[in-house]
């Protein structure tokens, strides 16, 4: 039996013999998956539904856009002057032209470095392609066609014939000399753009907004040993290397223990009281007869009526006791123990950069010393990890990632071969085949839609799952975790859905014919060789091509989904039709949505790495790439300028990332094109291409030496510029860097539940004879202690709720509120950035009124928010006023003299957006008169601060008590 005879390709795939036992039938199916999958006349039919569905979404977008722009432009009417997008005009094609105008320096200050790198890397493909695509079109097909052989090729199909299967001898150095083309191109693009992002990160790190950062001059010290874990330890540690000779203020961490998992139960148990309460009084003339309940849980110890609990009160209940407990830890995790990783800020960015770069390599004390990322970047509970855990965490975490690649690859194979076409599936069960014959219609419907629903519906789920296994294998900053998800996503995405994928048939029809040669007499080494696994693969690959033609077409269909916003507004209109969404849910669904780096990363990699390995067995590939790119780098814009937002910026660390993949990819290609050129050709034509193995490696080297430490450093050494250091670091004032890197859960703001305007009234019904159940009035500081309430009465100001009504349900309107503002990214104002103290003041923080809660708009809620308003500040017992004057009496007010100056209150965009408590606005807030008993106004040295005088000479606050300990959980970021 030949080889070349059982592999040719002009034999149509023979159906499942239904002579055969089922196993044997299932077999014969597993021999070519691609059979149920791959029709060669599909390309017109891809090709149709893709571009024919995509323009009709595109002009429903445009007619939409102008009438729905909390959908289609959410960053234009959510982000500051500073990062707001250019206006859009009401037209169908207004958009076109400020996407179109919009230049690389104008989107980097409105929408980050993150995006900029994202579209930089689009047009790159798009470029790269486009050249590609027409030397794949003038040149390489018309050497596929002319060069095959005419009696070998004869009743083949146009895409058979496109490929090089019917090429012998010395016309396959064609395909050698498009590999070295391709790498080169590949190559000057790559080039070029890093050359472009080196000059835009250098710009970026020269920029007033990152020179102002507190983060750009910490260090962030882990692997602590318990000996060194103080201030004065983390000091001890940085001098070993600390090139610089400055002296950097230090702060150790310190244990917070159960304190985040309470938050994140307490902020559990809200959500679910705003559920609870939505889905009961969705009809607020109308109740239904019995109050809702729930499964009383199994620590639960009151009294149960058949296993169940009143669910109202049993969640109120629990949120009053979380709030307790989590006000208890926060009033002593100064006494705590030490932790093994703490900060250490410069008074300027060269000098912390410096000891960073000097720091690499080198473990000083057995500690890691980095740059520190920005506070909302930190993964706060993988800090504390030791080296060896994080070391056992990273092995099992790419255990699970391999368990998770071998689950997936027999599924992978069954979704080619059975739902792809069913007809094979009513082959091997006859039961289904009655069902199948009986109901086509129905089943037609099925078949179109199963196999791509689920696998998209795994592309989904994927970055979840891999985004999970990165926070357990101990990554200490989300943008280390998604450069680590991207990784193990392409990984898995090019190994499962392109290698395995694509040889699975060639595998299988290899070992067949080995057997069948074992059979007929053949020792082993002879049965293998006369397999001719080469000859295999390459048929296989191109017997395959077409699939990934038609594949890579219909993504242009989900880039016109992207830009419609088909799934958002499905899912909303469907919660908002046939459910009842809280308020809460409500202002999320109209915040911008995130863009999810790591995913749209990993398509945009792996649609290249397809295109590059079937550039020469498939040149067709290359135009449908060109075309994707060409729509989508354009789309993309529009979304990231109107519609994304990045959640955590990273300043354009992605790069290096995506780069090392590209050259992946482009190494993967030479070696399929060896592949090719060996099963047909002679290992002179293999020894031609090895060398751009080698040339890519030495590319990928000279970047790394060249550009990335450039990259990464503002400065690695020498002499500095006086003047300009001078010039950048002009009064910082005594700062607390325990209260800027400060772990969350000590400052965070504990969320209130939000109720719906329409039900306000009913609150007082709802809580009819329970509110005294604690015994009286609780003077705990908390918002959840509640009061009995008439049903006759509107509730007083102070209830545990917040009153939204549906006109503010808007993210507009709460996106500076703490429980909300992960979802505002770090691109629509500079709050997100670092703390204001460091980063500038906000231009709209001072104009909410001081009798408000934080940019709450809601009419007729609670008008003024007593203590609770920052619970996340540690709770300070109260002291009677009655014997103090009252024009000495703070009202509704926390601040004090003293506690302004220790960090008591809330301060920076992070902790007060709103700067109802600043002291420029709010100096005299909460005073009674002023006057003293003869009439005169009192001096204003009374509420000046003790430790700063007018002329900013220091009196007599030591820096000792401006560094005391309780500085590590004030409210002060």
């Amino acid at each position: 039996m030949s080889a070349v005879k059982v592999l040719s390709p002009r034999q149509t795939p023979s159906p499942v013999d239904p002579n055969l036992s089922t196993g044997e039938q299932v077999l014969q199916l597993i021999s070519n998956p691609f059979q149920a999958s791959i029709q060669y006349n599909a390309f017109w039919a891809s090709l149709a539904t893709s571009l024919g569905f995509s323009a009709a979404l595109a002009l429903l977008f445009c007619f939409v856009r102008p009438r729905n722009n909390i959908i289609y432009a959410p960053r234009l009417k959510n982000a500051d002057k500073d990062h707001a997008p250019p206006p859009l005009g009401r037209g169908l094609f207004s958009w076109v032209k400020p996407v179109n105008k919009a230049s690389e320096p104008f989107l980097v200050e409105k929408i980050g470095m993150d995006a900029v790198i994202f579209l930089r890397f689009s047009r790159m493909l798009r470029n790269m392609f486009l050249i590609l695509g027409l030397v794949g079109i003038a040149i390489m097909i018309p050497v596929n066609v002319t060069l095959g052989s005419k009696g070998a090729s004869n009743g083949s199909s146009a895409f058979t014939v496109m490929t090089p299967l019917f090429i012998w001898g010395s016309g396959l150095w064609a395909q050698v000399v498009l590999a070295w083309f391709t790498d080169l191109v590949v190559i000057y693009f790559l080039w070029y753009n890093y050359r472009r992002v080196h000059q835009l990160r250098r710009a970026y790190l020269s920029s007033p907004e990152y020179q102002r950062s507190i983060h750009a001059r910490t260090l962030l010290i882990r692997d602590i040993p318990s000996q060194m874990r103080s201030n004065e330890g983390i000091a001890h540690v940085i001098d070993e290397v600390n090139a610089s000779g400055a002296t950097p203020r230090t702060r150790i961490g310190r244990n917070v223990k159960v304190l985040p998992d309470l938050i994140e139960e307490y902020e559990e148990n809200v959500k679910e009281l705003e559920s609870v309460l939505a889905k009961y009084m969705k009809n607020p003339d109308k109740l239904p007869a019995h109050r809702p309940t729930m499964k009383a849980p199994a620590k639960y110890k009151g009294t149960t009526a058949n296993g169940k609990v009143d669910a109202i009160e049993y969640l109120t209940d629990r949120i009053r006791t979380l709030e307790m407990k989590i006000n208890d830890i926060r009033e002593r995790v100064d006494s705590r123990d030490a932790m093994p990783y703490g900060f250490a800020t410069y008074d300027q960015i060269s000098q912390a950069h410096i000891t960073a770069f000097k720091s690499r390599g080198k473990r000083p004390q057995g500690t890691k010393i980095r740059l520190a990322p920005r506070p909302n970047d930190l993964i706060w509970s993988n800090l504390k990890l030791s080296r060896s855990t994080r070391r056992s965490k990273r092995i099992m975490n790419g255990i699970w990632i391999a368990v998770l690649t071998i689950i997936w690859t027999p599924i992978n194979a069954g979704i080619a071969i059975f739902l792809s076409n069913l007809s094979n599936l009513a082959l091997v069960w006859p039961a289904f085949r009655t069902s199948l014959n009986a109901h086509k219609g129905g089943w037609a419907i099925v078949q179109g839609i199963a196999s791509p629903a689920i696998t998209s519906l795994v592309y989904l789920v994927l970055p979840v799952i891999f985004r999970r296994l990165q926070i357990r294998a101990g990554d200490v900053t989300k943008t280390d975790r998604e450069r680590h998800v991207l990784r193990n996503l392409y990984g898995f995405f090019t190994f499962n859905n392109l290698i395995i994928f694509s040889i699975f048939s060639a595998v299988w029809q290899y070992v067949t014919l080995v057997v069948e040669y074992d059979r007929q007499g053949n020792d082993t080494w002879t049965s293998l060789r006369r397999g001719n696994l080469f000859l295999v693969i390459t048929t296989s690959l191109c017997q395959i091509s077409p699939f990934w033609v038609t594949w890579i077409l219909q993504r242009n269909l989900g880039a016109a989904i992207d830009l419609a916003q088909l799934w958002h507004l499905t899912y909303v209109w469907f919660a908002r039709t046939f459910m009842a969404p809280t308020p809460r849910q409500n202002i999320e669904w109209t915040a911008p949505p995130v863009f999810e780096y790591a995913s749209y990363y990993n398509y945009f990699l792996f649609y290249t790495t397809v295109a590059l390995c079937y550039s020469t067995l498939q040149p067709i590939v290359l135009v449908v790439t060109a075309l994707y790119f060409s729509i989508d780098c354009f789309l993309k814009k529009y979304l990231l300028m109107y519609v994304f937002v990045t959640k955590t910026e990273s300043g354009g660390q992605f790069w290096v990332t995506i780069f090392n993949r590209i050259v992946f990819a482009a190494m993967l290609s030479n070696v399929i094109i060896a592949i090719v050129v060996k099963a047909r050709g002679t290992w002179a034509l293999v020894a031609a291409i090895a060398p751009l193995l080698v040339i890519m490696v030495a590319f990928k080297w000279y970047c790394m030496k060249t550009f990335d430490m450039d990259l990464k450093y503002y400065a690695r050494g020498g002499m500095q510029d006086q003047e300009d250091l001078a010039a950048t670091d002009k009064h910082h004032p005594a700062e607390k860097i325990s209260s800027k890197f400060g772990h969350p859960a000590l400052y965070k703001p504990l969320m209130t539940p939000m109720v719906h305007a329409k039900a306000k009234h009913l609150l007082g019904e709802i809580y009819r004879g329970r509110l005294d159940s604690e015994g009286g009035q609780s003077t705990t500081f908390s918002d959840i202690a509640m009061q009995p309430m008439s049903p006759s009465k509107p509730p007083p100001p102070d209830v545990p709720f917040e009153i939204v009504p549906e006109a503010q349900q808007d993210f507009h309107f709460y996106r500076n509120r703490p429980e909300f503002r992960d979802q505002a990214g770090d691109t629509l104002s500079e709050r997100s950035q670092t703390p204001m103290s460091m980063s500038g003041y906000g231009k709209e923080s001072y104009n909410s009124p001081p009798s408000s809660r934080p940019m709450s708009p809601a009419v007729g809620a609670r008008t003024h928010t007593p203590p609770q308003e920052y619970r996340g500040v540690p709770h300070r017992k109260q002291f009677d006023q009655s014997h103090v004057p009252n024009q000495f009496r703070t009202t509704n007010n926390r601040r004090s003299v003293e506690g302004g100056d220790l960090g008591l209150r809330p301060h920076g965009p992070y902790t007060d957006p709103y700067g109802q408590y600043d002291d420029r606005t709010n100096l005299l807030h909460g005073v009674g008169d002023v006057r003293t008993p003869t009439g005169e106004f009192m001096s204003m040295d009374r509420w000046r601060s003790p430790s700063q005088s007018r002329d900013r000479t220091s009196t007599h606050t030591p820096v000792d008590e401006l560094n005391s300990g309780y500085d590590y959980f004030r409210g002060r970021r």
